[in-house]
């Protein structure tokens, strides 16, 4: 039987019993079991959920029996720790937990969605509580947890394991939707929030609890509860711990290797789709800059869903289910649209924020988290950014680049829908690029506001003359944004998908950017101005290097200059390896050499 990819899959016994796809992390069960009350967060869809089932199914002292079906064919299974099925194992999921605009009911759904779990974990260890306790639902979390805890003290049963999934969800919904009020009464000292962490942290004194394992995405409701949970350790931002949620490189190659020999895809594809999935889905650093970067798993296993099922490229590569993180930017910002622009446009120009990274560990409370001196560390721990260097963050990849140009056109309203049908057809019947970057030019950068059109710069040009195309072409077409090579990096690359009709066809594209006053400086004109040989040398050293890749590529070459707000020039090459190369320069169409006010 075939493997299969169970998408977004958060039930561990059900990727087991249907024999899914599984990348096994099993091996930092052992490291976590040398940390007292871990706390670690990702963001969203990195495979939180699924882990605390594989704790819970790995300590559950009810699944002994399964123990070889669920972990034989793992790491751990092969290695077991002595404490494997040692516990009864309490799972709590804060994300059904109520957000209301009333404490009351957010405290009710609290105890009840509590008290639902323990009355589970008690009724499938009957053999063990042998009726001695209920769960009263008319009593509290805390007060309920507390007499699990002194009936196993008393009786000498097995050790509870706390696993708490999302810990900060519903506390995060208050936040963003700045009800400060009501977050401030979720977080009283005295209020059932912090008190059932204060009886989490007895029953680890007591021993009646053996561990607390804790997931969320956002530190500062962990922060608030500190004087009811101090004996909490924060291993997010810890080397050891990076790759415990998201993909390493080799990782997603074994993966890869499986799902081509099970599937029996043909292997010519392979070198478009690892570079296409690098581009798209890699490039997370949450602690060390220079080490490996690893991929958001989720978004991968969307990708990967549907290339198993179908052998093809899907024509839309971003998941909708990550377009929803862009709310979180809106609710963050959007009470300063100037500051929300500011925001964008720098991430959109300059891909690159700087932080502090002292304030990825400090605490910091909910008032600051709107501060936009915080917004570099509030996305960061949000996911959209990630380490570029030691001091400055960055977009992670291709995916959240495009999230982020989609939102900075919303707020500057500039059309990208409606008036691009023409072009785009055109250029499907007769791939053009200098054609199709034109009526780029007069049709999308004639709406820039001049304001924003006195910060444009090469890497904007680039990604948004991406994004253009790829709500347009990506059909036909998959992009590379800064992709490495032996000599560099190119700039922009369109990539035709193996299975459509321009398979094997690329374009290079190298963009150089002059201001009005350095392009005054050069004193030429747009009508006189020349390819520069460095300019010729530079992308033909990429191309050189793709050429090796794929030998057998239709590859085009093409230099575009952006001249301030005057106008551009494309200047195609026509190159064949050993014949020299020739020109054919495109200008703006007539009337159009300066951009439209």
């Amino acid at each position: 039987m075939k493997k299969r990819i169970l998408y977004a899959s958060a039930n561990y016994e059900e990727i087991v019993a249907e024999n899914g796809y599984f990348v096994d992390k099993t091996h930092y069960i052992e490291k976590l079991e040398k940390i007292g009350n871990p706390v670690f967060l990702r963001p969203r869809r990195f495979g939180k959920s699924l882990w605390c089932r594989i704790l819970e199914c790995y300590y559950n002292i009810n699944q002994k029996d399964d123990f070889e079906r669920l972990f034989g064919h793992t790491w751990i299974g092969t290695h077991p720790t002595p404490l494997k099925n040692a516990f009864f194992v309490l799972h709590l999921d804060f994300s059904v937990i109520e957000s209301s605009e009333e404490i009351a009911r957010i405290e009710k759904s609290f105890h009840y969605t509590c008290n639902l779990f323990m009355d589970a974990m008690i009724g499938l260890s009957e053999k063990w509580f042998q009726k001695r306790i209920e769960i009263d639902f008319e009593k509290s979390a805390a007060a309920n947890l507390e007499r699990i805890l002194k009936l196993i003290r008393k009786h000498q049963l097995p050790a509870l394991y706390a696993i708490i999934d999302e810990y900060d969800n519903f506390a995060n919904q208050l936040i963003v939707e700045k009800k400060d009020r009501l977050y401030h009464e979720l977080t009283r000292s005295d209020g059932f929030l912090k008190t059932f962490f204060k009886t989490l942290k007895e029953g680890r004194k007591t021993g009646a609890i053996a561990n607390v394992f804790v997931t969320g995405v956002l530190p500062i409701t962990m922060d608030e509860l500190a004087s009811g949970f101090n004996i909490a350790s924060f291993i997010t931002l810890e080397p050891e711990f990076e790759a415990m949620m998201g993909f390493t490189q080799e990782e997603t190659d074994r993966l890869l290797d499986e799902i081509y020999q099970d599937h029996d895809i043909d292997p010519a594809t392979r070198g478009q789709v690892d570079e296409l999935i690098k581009n798209q889905y890699n490039g997370y650093h949450f602690v060390d800059p220079s080490a490996e970067a690893i991929y958001n798993p989720t978004i991968l296993l969307y990708f990967l869903d549907y290339f198993t099922r179908y052998k093809q490229i899907r024509k839309h590569l971003t998941d909708v289910n990550l377009k929803t993180d862009i709310s979180w930017v809106r609710r963050l910002t959007g009470a300063n649209s100037v500051q929300t622009e500011k925001f964008v446009d720098q991430l959109t120009m300059q891909n690159r924020l700087r932080y502090d990274d002292a304030l990825l560990t400090e605490k910091f409370d909910m008032n600051q988290f709107f501060d936009p001196e915080y917004f570099p560390v509030s996305f960061f721990y949000l996911g959209m950014l990630t380490r570029k260097d030691d001091f400055y963050l960055k977009l992670p990849n291709l995916n959240m680049r495009r999230i982020f140009v989609e939102y900075f056109n919303e707020l500057h309203r500039i059309d990208v829908s409606r008036k691009y049908a023409e072009m785009m057809q055109n250029f499907v019947n007769n791939p053009d690029l200098p054609t199709l970057f034109a009526n780029y030019w007069a049709l999308y950068v004639s709406q820039l506001p001049e304001a924003v059109f006195r910060q444009v710069n090469e890497n904007f040009y680039r990604t948004t003359f991406y994004e253009l195309c790829s709500r347009h072409l990506s059909k036909w077409f998959f992009w590379n944004v800064e992709r490495s090579y032996p000599q560099g990096r190119t700039d922009l690359e369109f990539v035709g998908k193996f299975h459509e009709k321009f398979a094997g066809k690329r374009m290079v594209i190298e963009f150089k950017y002059y201001s009005n006053a350095a392009f005054k400086k050069l004193g030429e004109t747009i009508e006189g101005f020349t390819l520069k040989e460095e300019d010729v040398k530079q992308i033909a050293g990429y191309v050189e290097g793709l050429r090796r890749e794929y030998p057998e590529a239709d590859i085009s070459q093409h230099v575009i200059y952006c001249f301030g707000n005057q106008g551009f020039r494309v200047f195609a090459i026509d190159s064949t390896p050993g014949k020299g190369a020739c020109f054919r320069a495109v200008l703006p169409p007539a009337g159009e050499t300066e951009r439209s006010e």
